[in-house]
């Protein structure tokens, strides 16, 4: 797998960019990294290929949920807000799922949910600034007219989630605006409200902290 924070329409400008390539056989990474890096190009190895795909299935949800929150006219609180807890949920779905929790902090994990939760280049933010802004999930596929890919992530991962009894609270809070019909204003005021939580909840529950 070979994955990160590369927009194509920045790539093909040359414009400086980090990828990792993912290879549980530690040669074929390295030789696809020898393949691409250049001087606009640089690629990182990874064995842990189900955290790179992950990451890079993952972060289309968050990065949809941002979008929303923009069309919603929340700021920049907001937004950092979501992408912190989004990356905690993705780890958490990652090491139930045989990932590495720490892929879930590099480019396959945090660097690709930021450039895809910030940038216009983003299919997924623009179709949630678009929900945000009051329109039907159909109309919003009209207008956009590409393919979305965290509408079909937010369905997967909230039933995987499910199965495997990992808590995704923004995922489910998307999935309930996507496929219930829920109001996305209401659907932040419900995570807003949700009960306390430690902000290491695995930490707590493990007996790590005093």
């Amino acid at each position: 797998a070979l994955s990160g924070p590369s927009h194509a329409e920045e790539v093909s400008k040359f414009m400086p960019t980090t990828l990792v390539a993912a290879c549980e056989e530690i040669e074929y990474a390295q030789k696809v990294q020898d393949i691409f890096m250049s001087p606009h190009l640089r690629v990182y190895t990874n064995p842990d290929i189900i955290g790179v795909e992950l990451g890079g299935a993952l972060k289309n949800i968050i990065a949809f949920g941002a979008g929303m929150c923009d069309g919603l006219g929340y700021g920049d609180n907001t937004k950092a807000a979501l992408m912190t807890r989004g990356i905690a949920e993705m780890g958490r779905l990652g090491v139930a799922m045989g990932a590495n929790v720490n892929t879930f902090t590099g480019l396959a994990g945090i660097g690709d949910l930021i450039v895809t939760c910030t940038s216009m280049h983003s299919r997924n933010r623009r179709a949630g600034i678009l929900m945000g802004q009051g329109k039907s999930l159909q109309e919003t596929l009209d207008e956009v007219q590409m393919v979305v890919e965290g509408i079909t992530a937010t369905e997967v991962a909230y039933k995987v989630s499910r199965e495997l009894n990992v808590d995704m609270p923004i995922t489910e809070a998307i999935y309930s605006v996507l496929y219930q019909g829920a109001n996305p204003n209401e659907a932040v005021r419900d995570l807003m409200t949700r009960s306390k939580k430690h902000e290491m909840e695995e930490v707590v529950n493990n007996g790590l902290f005093k």
